[in-house]
């Protein structure tokens, strides 16, 4: 039964009854994944592995991946508010260890479990939204998301930039503790009643929510043998062939048995049911692609300037100000055009093809733009992918209804945390496979300069800086083309996608 209209008046109070604790939960979500990737080169040249170092991004992607669909379930099973504490507690704990940790293989681990916190606060800050507002009304609201998203995208790179300077690495994780807090007492002060069916129906269904633990298992054994075949595919070694192809086989028999499992399962962890719904799938793959490509950039961008561009942690959070903030401001603005005129796939058809294109000439031709110039083309880069968030997230719980807003709005945390994770895999697999097919030495001379910074460049004979120079071109460049490709490819999506008017 449809709900009557509601007011303006009304739908202000209901929204900002919500929003300080679903935007402290985004703005801990944003802010994590930017501030912590000024910090790798630093990473990088304390703990070392550099081939390895994408695992910092991934590791914490691939948690969230596995915990958003857990979450959403739950939150809808057991109170949203209830599940909101629950990560916040998690992701502060990841945060202690992460900072404390003495290697870079710890470190993964500590990120994985920050990761299993941070999964849930994005589709949970978004379930809780969705929950009070009619969709049609949410759109109106993207200014409050958006702006969110701009500070914390924001301030990540120079916090980051100046707290790794300043205190060193270990601080950018510990500055996660007074936010998560704040989220904390924040979202207890919501309202009993409006904790999605904590008194009206939750418990009810919490006596009949089965955890999947069997599809859980699956999709772990289908991502981390993946995980370990892009590893060894970097080296392009025979010796590394064997242990990656039978990783690539367990992975293939994983996700056959993985979908067996989720179509039989009662309470599945991957929504099919939902993916069989042609505007979630094609929503949700074009939040992955967008995810692959962003954060792919925000990943490998920082060791570019670092090791290509010689800038420091301070100026690279300078440098990384427009790429960062760049989606925000695109969600933003097309989140308000969205709301006036209802139509919703031609935005991000025409954002994510541009974005596509340059980064296509950015791979070409970035050694022939200015390093005072390259933040602004990949601004503009993250600018047409930011113009999916407001139209996929909105689109996708229409598509769902008000019963599944939880699920809705995990499976779309899910594509995006699954797609970010393969992306920055991919970037580097791009990055290190390049490297190591133009030079045999060019991989362990990158690694020298990550690790020794500035000192080692100098160490090194003209014709050592000559080879790595161009190895390090071939390199980036087919970085960079890895995420053209995939923005490509959600360009394409956007526009075979009927333009529904909400």
């Amino acid at each position: 039964m449809s709900e009557a209209p509601l007011s303006p008046a009304e739908l202000r109070r209901r929204f900002f009854r919500h929003f300080p604790a679903a935007g402290t939960a985004i703005f801990l979500a944003a802010l994590d994944q930017t501030i912590v990737a000024t910090a790798l080169p630093a990473i990088a040249a304390e703990l070392g592995e550099v081939p390895r170092l994408s695992w910092v991004v991934v590791a914490y992607l691939l948690a969230t991946t596995l915990a958003a669909p857990v979450y959403g379930k739950l939150g809808d099973a057991f109170g949203r508010r209830r599940m909101m504490l629950v990560a916040l507690a998690v992701t502060a704990a990841g945060s202690v260890l992460c900072a404390l940790a003495p290697s870079l293989t710890l470190l993964a681990v500590a990120r994985l479990v920050q990761g299993c916190g941070g999964g849930g606060l994005i589709a949970l800050a978004q379930a809780l939204i969705g929950e009070a507002i009619p969709p049609r009304e949410r759109i109106r609201f993207q200014a409050w998301f958006g702006s969110t998203y701009v500070v914390a995208n924001s301030l990540g790179p120079l916090v980051g930039g100046v707290l790794t300077q300043q205190l060193g690495w270990r601080s950018v994780f510990l500055v996660n503790l007074p936010v998560a807090a704040a989220a904390a007492v924040l979202t207890l002060r919501l309202p009993t009643h409006a904790a999605e069916g904590e008194e009206t129906g939750g418990r009810g269904r919490s006596r009949t929510f089965r955890a999947d633990w069997a599809g859980f298992a699956l999709f772990v054994a289908f991502v981390v043998p993946t995980m370990l075949a892009m590893d060894r595919a970097q080296k392009l070694s025979v010796e590394a062939l064997p242990f990656g192809l039978a990783c690539a086989a367990l992975a293939v028999a994983a996700l056959v048995l993985l979908i067996r499992q989720e179509r039989r399962a009662a309470d599945p962890l991957l929504p099919l049911n939902l993916l069989a719904i042609p505007m979630i799938w094609r929503c949700d793959t074009i939040a992955a692609c967008v995810g692959a490509a962003l954060v792919g950039l925000i990943t490998f961008v920082p060791i570019y300037l670092e090791v290509v561009r010689g800038i420091g942690p301070a100026q690279i959070g300078l440098a990384m100000l427009p790429l960062a903030a760049g989606g925000s401001v695109g969600a933003l603005v097309i989140g308000r055009l969205v709301a006036r005129s209802g139509r919703t796939m031609v935005f991000p058809a025409i954002g994510m093809g541009v974005a596509a294109a340059l980064l296509a000439v950015v791979a070409f031709a970035i050694g022939s733009i200015g390093t005072a110039a390259l933040p602004w083309v990949l601004g503009l880069v993250a600018f047409g992918l930011g113009t999916s968030f407001p139209v996929v997230q909105t689109v996708v719980q229409v598509a769902a209804g008000r019963e599944r807003l939880g699920q809705a709005a995990a499976s779309l945390q899910f594509a995006r945390a699954l797609g970010s994770a393969a992306g920055a895999a991919l970037m580097g697999v791009a990055l290190f496979a390049t490297l190591a097919a133009s030079d045999p030495e060019a991989a362990a001379l990158f690694a020298r300069r990550v690790s020794g910074g500035p000192a080692a460049l100098a160490a090194m004979t003209e014709a050592q800086r000559a080879a790595l120079g161009e190895a390090l071109a071939g390199g980036f460049r087919a970085a960079f083309l890895v995420a053209a490709a995939v923005a490509s490819l959600g360009a394409w999506l956007a526009a075979r996608a009927p333009d529904r008017r909400l």
